[in-house]
């Protein structure tokens, strides 16, 4: 009987540290969650306020004033949407190129019987830490011929390596070197190795990169003034950007020659493009993760447990 008791106790105790570890993990889920989605619920309901209350700090959860203004100025510009365009050519486009890259390098980085690897390897995480710099790559593109082409905005990021060990690790570790000599036996080639059998086993990585990829190319507005002169050539991002500096110095404008109250009502109104872009250039992102996120999931815990 004492046995049967002690047993009974420490299930209660048991489940009470177990019920206090969930409320605990749940509460810092919670905390976690509400940090991570509140700033851009208040960028969405700042961006249809009266900048005003905005500026008060009374618009914490619900809009006050309600108005489009912002988006009304943004997408009544005919240049959002050849930036619209222009950014989604040079994301499918880029994102492709970088998957035709790094694959088949990680793959080949991945074989064990590649004797180079090692020295291969080497090399390309020398260029994560030296690069030419700005200048020297400014040149090397213009020698290219490609200034003022799509393609600036394409080939010089044609390759992450951080992408790149990711991948090869997931290559190295996940898929066994058995399936590759039973493939080998059936008389698969390097190629139809690649194509048939690690392309289809790689999804998880493959959705990680992608989603890293797509997303650095849809943010991407540096490369575009260094390289993109042409109006017609200019992604969403520097189209928005030019937007929004415009708004801004009409408001300075405003202030400084027609009176204080000229000046706080067309800041009022800069203000709310400013959120209106911020959510312009985002929501398309946060529309295409959810059919990804199964992929995605299992790819960030690549090498997190041992199988």
């Amino acid at each position: 009987m004492s046995k049967v008791v002690v047993k009974k106790k420490n299930l209660r105790q048991r489940s009470s540290s177990d019920i206090f570890f969930r409320i605990l993990v749940s509460t810092v889920s919670v905390l976690a969650f509400v940090s991570v989605v509140y700033p851009l619920y208040f960028i969405i309901i700042a961006s249809v306020s009266n900048s005003n209350y905005v500026n008060q700090g009374l618009v914490l959860f619900l809009p006050k004033g309600f108005s489009t203004y912002g988006y009304e100025q943004i997408f009544k510009d005919s240049r959002i949407w050849h930036g619209y365009l222009n950014t989604i050519l040079y994301t499918i486009g880029g994102t492709l190129v970088n998957l035709a890259v790094t694959l088949p390098a990680a793959y080949a980085l991945s074989r064990k019987n590649f004797r180079e690897r090692k020295i291969i390897m080497a090399l390309f995480v020398f260029t994560m830490y030296f690069g030419g710099g700005m200048v020297p790559t400014y040149m090397l593109i213009n020698d290219l011929k490609i200034i003022n082409t799509p393609w600036a905005m394409i080939l010089p990021t044609a390759m992450s390596v951080y992408n790149l060990i990711i991948t090869r690790t997931f290559m190295e570790s996940s898929l066994p070197d058995d399936l590759y000599e039973a493939a080998i036996l059936d008389g698969c080639s390097h190629f139809k190795y690649f194509g048939t059998v690690v392309i289809p086993l790689s999804k998880a990585v493959i959705s990680v990169i992608f989603l890293y990829y797509m997303v650095g190319h849809w943010n991407d507005f540096f490369n575009a003034l260094l390289y993109l002169n042409k109006d017609g050539l200019q992604p969403l991002q520097v189209v928005l950007r030019n937007i929004l500096l415009v708004n801004q110095a009409f408001a300075g404008g405003a202030g400084s020659g027609a009176g204080a109250g000229a000046g706080s009502y067309a800041q009022q109104f800069a203000d709310q493009i400013k959120y209106g872009v911020i959510i312009v250039s985002t929501v398309p992102i946060l529309c295409i993760y959810p059919f990804i996120q199964k992929y995605f999931e299992k790819g960030v815990m690549i090498g997190a447990v041992k199988g």
